[in-house]
């Protein structure tokens, strides 16, 4: 769905106009730019976005009617739009456990020596 269609579906349920709430979609769906398919999602498309969401919009958004209309409510709708429910972060990374490339298992040491020279 594009973020104008997720606008006019927004509109359905909480009146007012599509431009009233294109800015909260185009900002879910942004980080379409980094992936170009479906795997964006796993950047804002779950709970912690939604919070997220509301630290950037603000709790309420007052819509061309008048309406006050909840940011989290807005944000849910659009994700359920997309995934059929809420997921977690934890609900997108946890495949990757079952499946981790060998470039995410490796871990640097970090360089006692370096930390010294910081120090000093």
């Amino acid at each position: 769905m594009t973020p104008w269609k997720h606008s006019e579906a927004t509109v359905r349920k909480w009146g007012g106009h599509a431009a009233d709430y294109i800015e909260i979609h185009n900002w879910l769906d942004e980080t379409k730019q980094y992936t170009g398919d479906w795997r964006h999602r796993a950047l804002r498309h779950h709970s912690a976005g939604v919070q997220w969401a509301i630290e950037k919009f603000g709790h309420v958004l007052t819509n061309s009617d008048g309406r006050d209309v909840p940011i989290k409510m807005i944000v849910e709708q659009h994700i359920t739009e997309d995934c059929g429910y809420i997921p977690t972060p934890s609900d997108y990374l946890e495949p990757l456990l079952k499946h981790p490339e060998p470039w995410m298992l490796r871990v640097k040491m970090k360089s006692v020596e370096l930390t010294l020279e910081l120090t000093e």
